[in-house]
């Protein structure tokens, strides 16, 4: 792929967890949220997006919801469990991207807030109808997902790269 390929970006924060006591990365998802994971899948599929890739943090929550989730796909990408996705910063985000071979045109990372917001928010140079408005306005909730759309190579993302298209919480269900 040329560095003038289009990409998609897809940030989804885990379903709503569950506070038992254990430590934070070994949280389980909540029922809430073993009951969200499943339509985020079919609205994932509903994208029509085929994923060449999938990074999910390594926490017990984001790959319980990606088990619930994939399965709604037609298309299983190949899925890297990222450490570095746990309480990642902005810059580290954006540095784990970057290091996305350029053979990955659509990506999926699933991940934590603040991460996720700051993240979609960031690359959003523009946005499509009221779509950043509404992110603005709810926030990034559990199980929301954020489709961002750029040209160029992963080397080149950053502030602003992107065009945020579309912005779902299972509200909108």
């Amino acid at each position: 792929m040329s560095a003038d390929t289009p990409r998609r970006i897809v940030l989804l924060r885990h379903a709503k967890a569950d506070w038992p006591d254990v430590a934070d990365h070994d949280r389980p998802l909540a029922e809430r949220g073993r009951q969200d994971a499943p339509a985020v899948g079919l609205k994932l599929a509903e994208t029509g997006i085929r994923f060449d890739l999938a990074l999910c943090s390594t926490a017990v929550r984001t790959r319980e919801t990606w088990k619930l989730a994939a399965p709604k796909l037609e298309h299983r990408p190949r899925t890297a469990y990222e450490e570095r996705l746990y309480e990642a910063s902005l810059g580290e985000l954006i540095a784990l991207l970057n290091e996305v071979p350029d053979e990955v045109a659509d990506l999926l990372v699933i991940g934590h807030n603040p991460g996720m917001h700051a993240l979609a928010d960031a690359l959003a140079g523009r946005s499509e109808g009221d779509t950043l408005a509404r992110m603005s306005r709810t926030g990034f909730p559990t199980s929301a997902l954020a489709v961002l759309t750029f040209t160029g190579s992963w080397k080149s993302v950053e502030h602003g790269v992107g065009t945020l298209v579309d912005f779902w919480t299972p509200k909108d269900r």
